[in-house]
């Protein structure tokens, strides 16, 4: 349950920084081409923050079967 509530908490603040990183846009930020390093870190973080909410589900729903 803590793993996956880790990933849900820390995966936004790295796509923050991803976002504001020059390496991820072909000139300025939102209003130029996002570049590859953008869109792999995009990826990257959409599933980890997916598998995050999965073990969270998974151990939420283990935790409430324990406690009955």
């Amino acid at each position: 349950m803590l793993a996956g509530l880790f990933n849900i908490v820390v995966w936004p603040r790295f796509a923050k920084a991803i976002v504001d990183d020059d390496r991820a846009w072909a000139g300025e930020h939102w209003h130029s081409e996002p570049q590859a390093f953008f869109w792999v870190h995009a990826v990257l973080i959409t599933s980890a923050i997916a598998i995050g909410l999965g073990v969270l589900v998974v151990g939420l729903r283990a935790h409430r079967s324990a406690s009955r």
